[in-house]
């Protein structure tokens, strides 16, 4: 096992042109994780199981607290950050303990909630729930990235994943701040739970939201990674790869820039591209 248990050796048969060999190549661990949150009451507590997820091990708790206010299912980062506890039942569980006089909507805890890409919601409903569960005002006038900026990210993103580099199985979520200086980054099998593990940390520090500040993830920008960003309050969406159509109409909707085929030297910048100094 690896750090935190996130990676684990297993025995291959390796060809390289005509030659085998026996050896042990390091693949990434992928596990379930049960998500819980528990309501204390007056000499009770309600147990919540709110979902399993597939991640990597390590950084659970951040998971846990990012897929939590990520899904609307808790607001005032500020407040939660300050009362919140997380227990341990099991490796596979992670149990938010809010604080008594914490509201949460209840039967939002037992009820199926998330919303994919393919779970047949059409595009106007998906963008009319992530308004509904509300999200920080994006800030106007700031920040502007310098394009020259923007096309070192990548490689700053890559020389951070010390996972990845081992097992080439993993995505990425970073948060750079107008400056480009890392202020998290986080692996997992999971692009979601990666995007999930920097906003809990960002959560747990009591740093929500990150008005400036940039989202970059190492695949594409889906709807689900959108709103996620957005509920965190970051005004700029960058991927390695393609976004959505569903992800640029929601970024068009409540002005995100949203910066797709990130590249040393390139890049495509579908909404609010004011956003990025230099670019057309």
């Amino acid at each position: 096992m690896g750090r935190d248990g996130a990676l684990k050796g297993w025995p291959i048969t390796g060809w390289r042109r005509k030659h085998a060999e026996s050896r042990e190549d390091v693949v990434i661990v992928e596990e379930p994780l049960e998500i819980q949150v528990a309501l204390p009451g007056e000499g009770t507590t309600e147990i919540f199981p709110v979902a399993v997820t597939m991640r990597t091990p390590g950084h659970d708790e951040e998971l846990a607290l990012g897929f939590l206010y990520t899904e609307g299912l808790i607001d005032d980062p500020q407040r939660f950050a300050r009362g919140l506890r997380i227990e341990r039942p099991s490796p596979h569980e992670a149990r938010v303990i809010l604080p008594p006089e914490m509201r949460i909507d209840r039967q939002r805890l037992t009820r199926h909630f998330y919303m994919t890409s393919s779970c047949g919601v059409c595009g106007k409903a998906a963008i009319e729930a992530v308004f509904v569960q509300g999200f920080p005002p994006l800030p106007e006038e700031e920040p502007v990235i310098p394009i020259g900026l923007l096309y070192d990210l990548p490689q700053r993103l890559r020389e951070a994943q010390a996972l990845f580099r081992r097992t080439g199985g993993l995505h990425a979520a970073a948060i750079f701040d107008p400056e480009g200086r890392l202020l998290y980054l986080r692996e997992d099998v999971g692009r979601h739970n990666a995007v999930d593990k920097a906003i809990g940390a960002a959560l747990h520090e009591g740093c929500l939201p990150l008005g400036r500040a940039l989202m970059l993830v190492s695949g594409r920008a889906g709807f689900e990674i959108a709103q996620k960003t957005l509920r965190a309050g970051i005004p700029i969406l960058a991927a390695l790869g393609a976004p959505s159509s569903l992800t640029l109409e929601l970024a068009q909707a409540v002005g995100m820039t949203v910066v797709g085929f990130l590249q040393e030297g390139g890049a495509n910048i579908y909404t609010a591209p004011w956003r990025i100094r230099g670019a057309p």
